[in-house]
């Protein structure tokens, strides 16, 4: 087995943690933070996005690797990685607006933790079998 399409959604979410770094850098210069936060509830917002993304994506695209390499269906990956994908974007865009678009975080999240959930799932019972 090979890996052809976890690249693909690997590279399109390392795409948007460079954009939200950006936005965490264009931050610091606007606020005049170059360490921390200094308190700036722009910076804070900015840096929790993309810490958030960090925290998930990662994992999200190891449980898909996993799928992949243990012969998951190829519309089966591209649907969890346009979950991940979509998840990953709908929560940062949700959540580093100023005041927050809930219904975009949230949607986020459950996109987000669908993923995990079934490819998790699926790890485990290929792993079972």
């Amino acid at each position: 087995m090979s890996l052809d399409i976890t690249p693909l959604y690997a590279g399109l979410i390392g795409l948007l943690f460079v954009i939200l770094s950006v936005q965490v850098i264009a931050a610091r210069f606007k606020t005049n933070v170059a360490l921390g936060d200094g308190g700036e509830k722009l910076l804070i917002r900015r840096i929790r996005v993309q810490a958030n993304c960090a925290e998930y994506a990662p994992l999200g695209l190891i449980l898909l690797a996993s799928a992949e390499l243990q012969g998951a269906p190829g519309w089966v990956m591209h649907l969890l990685g346009l979950m991940l994908l979509s998840g990953r974007v709908l929560h940062a865009v949700g959540f580093g607006r100023t005041p927050e678009i809930m219904l975009l975080r949230r949607g986020g999240m459950v996109l987000t933790f669908a993923v995990l959930i079934f490819a998790a799932l699926a790890n485990i019972g290929h792993a079972l079998i």
